[in-house]
């Protein structure tokens, strides 16, 4: 899964209109894929993560999804998850 969405990330940063920044579509199916759970359990964390990382894009709907599995989550996982998109933004 995470060389998927190294793959995911990469596609969607090279295809993004200014700069390379990507328009938020890849990074949002990500955290779509991690929040059903497609082929393992829903993973809210990175879900949250890249709900985050796609509404900082631009994707409007990753503002609600981000705020749907918020309610599922704890404070502390919602800090997790807000310093994995923190850490991934740094990096790429």
């Amino acid at each position: 899964m995470a060389r998927l969405e190294h793959i995911c990330a990469d596609i969607a940063l090279t295809s993004g209109q200014a700069g390379g920044q990507g328009d938020g579509e890849m990074y949002f199916r990500l955290g779509l894929m991690h929040a059903n759970g497609r082929g393992a359990e829903p993973d809210f964390v990175e879900a949250h993560k890249w709900f985050n990382i796609a509404a900082m894009r631009g994707d409007r709907r990753a503002i609600a999804y981000r705020q749907e599995v918020s309610a599922e989550m704890s404070g502390d996982q919602i800090a997790t998850a807000q310093r994995a998109a923190r850490e991934w933004l740094q990096i790429h």
